[in-house]
């Protein structure tokens, strides 16, 4: 992915997102869905200026069928925040930064 956005797999995503120490926002995409593409520079920017409060993970649900499948994840992007393991809040659809912004600041 890059320096602010963390790619997990379903054989990480127990590690990476169930059991981290704060917060992480997990970004469903597929390589193929447009809306996905449109919000990618948005959540790289979030993963920047939230670093230390938030982590931004990115799961492809193309290879790893199994996390969307739990969280019935059924439309993408679908955007989960999980904090103590638990999803918190969940969005579909693209939006705007500020609109990703102030649902991050309402769920963290």
């Amino acid at each position: 992915m890059s320096a602010n956005t963390v790619a997990v797999t379903d054989s990480s995503f127990e590690t990476d997102v169930l059991k981290s120490d704060g917060p992480v926002l997990v970004d469903f995409w597929a390589e193929w869905c447009g809306p996905c593409k449109m919000i990618a520079p948005a959540l790289e920017e979030i993963g920047a200026e939230y670093q230390g409060r938030l982590k931004v993970a990115k799961v492809n649900i193309d290879s790893n069928p199994e996390a969307p499948t739990q969280y019935g994840v059924r439309s993408i992007p679908t955007l989960i925040v999980f904090k103590d393991g638990k999803p918190v809040a969940q969005q579909m659809g693209a939006m705007p930064k500020s609109q990703l912004k102030a649902w991050i600041d309402k769920s963290i």
